[in-house]
């Protein structure tokens, strides 16, 4: 008889970490982009891009095209500039090797963060780049934590848990 596994533990992350990742990233490789409008990824991409953020799109099936004014490559490898953050849109399980493949282009690229979309949770590739000395954000998107933590939900009528009198802004 086989013991029932309990589902992994909420991930809780301190607003003051997410905060200080979102105001000292500059460049995010989106892993995952698509060029689809109606995508998630091309929505939270041209929403980080009009906050002043570099977003590099890879996506091997649009490598040598443009998304969103950007040249799409087919790994993070292939990138040729340095990028602070990998943003994943890709399942849970491709995270792991995603992961492995910033930890080994780490230091050369200068990659600090690992950030995994909503709905994607990898903690073993988590804990490998913990390990490696990188930040770990998983199930959430820079996109609503930009919006929730520097006062562009609130215009919504949302209730972003960030009370203040005052208009947060980045650098």
């Amino acid at each position: 008889m086989s013991e029932a596994t309990s589902p992994p533990a909420p991930l809780v992350y301190d607003d003051t970490e997410v905060e200080g990742i979102l105001r000292d990233v500059r460049t995010i490789a989106m892993v995952g982009a698509s060029p689809n409008w109606v995508r998630p990824s091309n929505f939270a991409m041209k929403y980080l891009q009009g906050k002043g953020y570099r977003v590099i799109p890879v996506n091997p099936g649009q490598a040598g095209n443009e998304i969103l004014g950007e040249p799409c490559y087919a790994s993070l490898a292939d990138i040729p500039d340095q990028f602070a953050m990998v943003d994943i849109f890709r399942s849970s399980e491709a995270a792991g090797g995603i992961v492995d493949e910033a930890i080994a282009l780490a230091a050369d690229k200068r990659i600090s963060v690992i950030w995994m979309q909503l709905g994607v949770r990898n903690d073993a590739a988590a804990e490998r780049a913990r390990a490696a000395g990188m930040q770990v954000i998983m199930e959430r998107c820079p996109k609503i934590e930009y919006g929730r933590l520097f006062g562009e939900l609130s215009w919504s009528g949302i209730n972003s848990g960030v009370i203040s009198s005052k208009r947060r802004k980045l650098g």
